[in-house]
């Protein structure tokens, strides 16, 4: 059972390595643009998990539905958040008593990814708008969402999932964007620190459904990089954050991993005293900026979720080197690694070459098996 495997993993106990590649976006676009071969056009995303010998790591429906699902957010005092679509664009608005946000998402091509064009705080005032949304925020399981997750995913996996970002991050890429943020940080940093206390507090019932809820493995869905989160951010804004609500989340008994995907060099020094469990979507060369040996020494104890830059499934890049790569990987790595793409497999990528690393992963594990070697520890 592979969900088992994924627990054991985290637990240091594991028998055997998990492939756990992410396929929705390229299941999606594909879907779309109608270019999924004969061979696997009938299949629903679960039954292609199961076809090329892979696990699922996050199951949330179709459409443009995604992991941050599994929370329901409701509002009270008079708070009203609304998304339009239309014209390839995602309007947002965002109504309250203190006043009026208003955002622009751009779709991408094939309508199945956005990024923001517009972001809803513009200047300092709106803060205090967005400090009332939040405090009149309220959170809850979609318990809906899992029963479906427990029959599709079945075997296939443990049900995982993320929510919103970090008070830092989501001013950071989805309310104020880069700029807006970093005069904030130079020009206003008490105004700042009053807005990410508020906004802290305000996500206290987030982390007690989350410590309640029965999903055991939970994803900080961050995204990191270095470039927009330098050492000083992360040292101030981003680490004490992660220490107090992975505190909390391990006294419920529940696993954490966080999602660093973009540069990662400067931020090396910090990876091992990290209070998360393992590290997601890690990008080493030819695609990231470290390779896979400076990885294995920052990352200590710590289990590696991914670790094959998604690049190497692109026919730009020969099968010997996936291969290569994949075993190297397993080599640095093993017992602590559920072996995946960082961080998703590309709309382009060769679905088959998915279907070899499974084949790589299952020689690994049988020879492993032979071995007899104990697992729980490093090589």
């Amino acid at each position: 059972m592979l969900g088992e495997e994924v627990l054991r993993t985290f637990e240091g106990k594991n028998s055997i390595v998990v492939w756990q590649p992410r396929l929705e976006h390229w299941y999606r676009v594909n879907n779309v643009l109608g270019l999924i071969s004969e061979r696997y056009r009938h299949l629903s995303l679960a039954q292609l998990y199961r076809c090329l010998g892979a696990s699922i790591r996050y199951y949330f429906g179709g459409g443009t539905a995604s992991p941050q699902d599994y929370v329901i957010c409701e509002y009270s005092g008079g708070v009203r958040v609304e998304e339009k679509r239309e014209d390839g664009f995602v309007e947002v608005f965002i109504r309250c008593p203190k006043g009026a946000l208003r955002g622009r998402k751009r779709l991408g091509e094939w309508g199945c990814s956005w990024h923001y064009v517009e972001y809803p705080i513009k200047k300092i005032e709106d803060l205090e708008v967005m400090e009332y949304v939040l405090a009149h925020t309220r959170y809850r399981f979609n318990e809906a969402l899992y029963e479906e997750a427990k029959v599709e995913v079945g075997n296939l996996g443990e049900i995982q999932f993320y929510w919103g970002r970090s008070p830092f991050q989501k001013l950071l890429l989805e309310y104020a964007g880069v700029e807006n943020t970093f005069i904030l940080l130079h020009d206003y940093p008490g105004r700042l620190q009053e807005y990410l206390k508020k906004a802290e507090e305000s996500e206290d019932a987030l982390f007690a459904m989350l410590a309640a809820c029965p999903v055991k493995v939970l994803n900080f869905g961050e995204n990191i990089d270095a470039h927009l989160d330098p050492p000083p951010v992360f040292e101030n804004y981003l680490l004490p954050y992660y220490r107090r609500r992975v505190k909390e989340l391990h006294g419920a008994g529940k696993h954490c991993h966080i999602h660093i995907d973009g540069r990662l060099r400067p931020l090396l020094r910090y990876i091992s005293d990290l209070p998360f469990d393992g590290i997601e979507g890690v990008t080493p060369f030819p695609q990231g900026d470290v390779s896979l040996e400076e990885l294995r020494e920052a990352v200590g104890d710590k289990i590696v979720l991914d670790g094959i830059p998604a690049l190497l499934f692109l026919p730009d890049y020969g099968i010997e080197e996936l291969e290569f790569y994949t075993e190297k990987a397993l080599e640095l790595f093993y017992p602590r690694i559920i072996l995946g793409i960082s961080d998703e497999l590309s709309p382009f990528g060769d679905i088959d070459r998915v279907k070899r690393v499974a084949e790589i992963v299952e020689i690994w594990n049988r020879g492993k098996a032979q071995l007899g070697k104990p697992t729980g520890e490093n090589p």
